[in-house]
């Protein structure tokens, strides 16, 4: 039995949650965010609590309950607190600058990146070295933090690039003479 999925998700005051067969719709302070679930789990909002079932006793449906389950919970924590993910540039020289709607990274090319702002995050530097992505959709923020990172990955030898603020670089050791 899943130890996720048999747990109900509380709906906080000032949270309108709404279950229209398998989409679940919730509106809250930071925006209104809606999932899709798949069709092997039942979902039902009672007495505020929602509620995930599996309609079979397959290895798909127990599988996809505990997942449907975190992917609610994520909707509700996204429009109450919202998400956040910090980024670190490591590198003489690389920095990152917000202009308008659009982050102007500098890691060593021939040009600055310019990536734009989706629609839903914002992104602050606070500091030149530092890139800090809020939004209120966790997939979102993790798609575009990890598309940030991708410009410049960081390297083994000097880490390098930009990584996550909890990552940890495995270094290498140089050529020795």
């Amino acid at each position: 039995m899943s130890r996720i999925g048999k747990r109900a998700i509380a709906v906080p005051s000032g949270i309108t949650a709404n279950v229209e067969g398998q989409t679940v719709k919730v509106k809250g302070p930071k925006g209104a965010l809606s999932v899709a679930l798949h069709d092997d789990v039942a979902v039902k909002l009672e007495g505020g609590q929602i509620k995930v079932e599996p309609r079979a006793e397959t290895k798909r449906a127990r599988a996809q309950w505990g997942t449907s389950r975190t992917l609610i919970a994520n909707l509700i924590a996204g429009v109450t607190k919202g998400f956040e993910q910090r980024l670190e540039i490591n590198g003489v020289g690389y920095r990152a600058a917000v202009q308008g709607k659009n982050l102007q990274i500098a890691l060593g090319y021939s040009h600055d990146i310019i990536y734009p702002i989706p629609e839903g995050i914002t992104i602050a530097t606070p500091r030149p070295v530092e890139i800090v992505i809020t939004g209120s959709d966790r997939q979102k923020v993790g798609q575009v933090a990890a598309e940030i990172r991708e410009y410049r990955p960081p390297e083994p030898y000097k880490g390098k690039g930009i990584k996550y603020a909890d990552e940890r670089i495995f270094r290498k050791e140089g050529k020795k003479k």
